[in-house]
């Protein structure tokens, strides 16, 4: 192993670090934690019991990283919080491991979540989704890969945003976000489809068209939501990104967020 260890910082022997880690001054890691190779940890940081952090990962200054849950049925069991591979988190930012609920919280590979920046216990947080500036996930939230959630925005408790999402910063998610949606106003709606989005991560004309008419009929031809999923089923190519659309809704138990007027 090698490893550059500033004087300043303090490390349990018992902790685990991988190759090429560096560790800045000030910064704690406490015993029950795993650190995959080439990983750069700041200064001032804490990185506690339970964290099991993958390659190529970048810890920014002052951020706490699998700390106890905010949550009063924790009762100190041993429980964890993963960070993926090549994951970047900025400064302040306070990612709290799971309970006993999942006994983890998980954040993917390739994420970026800036500062201040809060992940709250048992969430599960997918590959390539960015979190902007101070958004506050609450508990058990599950955020889709390549979602994208603007500056200052709170996520309610056992909420879900779909995969391909872009959410505008300052609003509220208070009810689920479908998939590929471009979301915004408040209280927050669906506008549209995430068009730009979807042809920046390629996705093809013929998936792009058929995404775009599940969303009309979801939200525009005046249908309830069991109505418009059926009418979906009926009219539109199953492709696999329509599938999950529905199936994404379907399983919704907060609701989904409203449509235009």
């Amino acid at each position: 192993m090698s490893a550059l260890i500033h004087k300043f910082s303090e490390i349990s022997p018992k902790a685990q670090l991988g190759n090429n880690v560096s560790v800045g001054p000030f910064t704690v890691i406490e015993d029950d934690v795993i650190i995959g190779d080439n990983v750069v940890i700041s200064s001032s940081a804490l990185i506690g019991n339970g964290a099991r952090i993958g390659n190529n990962v970048k810890v920014f200054h002052g951020a706490v990283v699998s700390t106890a849950p905010q949550d009063l049925k924790y009762a100190g069991e041993p429980t964890t919080l993963v960070v993926g591979d090549n994951t970047v988190i900025r400064e302040f930012c306070s990612l709290n491991r799971g309970t006993t609920h999942s006994n983890t919280t998980i954040i993917g590979s390739d994420c970026l979540l800036m500062a201040y920046v809060h992940v709250a216990h048992d969430c599960n947080i997918g590959n390539k989704v960015i979190l902007a500036n101070g958004v506050q996930v609450a508990g058990h939230v599950d955020v889709h890969e390549q979602a994208i959630v603007g500056g200052m925005t709170p996520i309610h408790q056992f909420g879900k945003v779909g995969a391909h999402s872009m959410i505008g910063g300052g609003f509220r998610i208070t009810k689920d976000v479908p998939p590929y949606t471009l979301a915004g106003r408040e209280p927050l709606i669906a506008e549209g489809l995430n068009l730009i989005g979807l042809r920046r991560r390629g996705f093809s004309r013929e998936t792009i068209e058929a995404l775009d008419k599940s969303f009309t009929i979801l939200y525009r031809r005046g249908l309830n939501v069991s109505d418009a999923l059926r009418a979906i089923e009926a009219e539109i190519p199953q492709l696999p990104e329509v599938a999950y659309f529905v199936d994404f809704i379907r399983k919704s138990d907060r609701g989904i967020i409203r449509g235009p007027k």
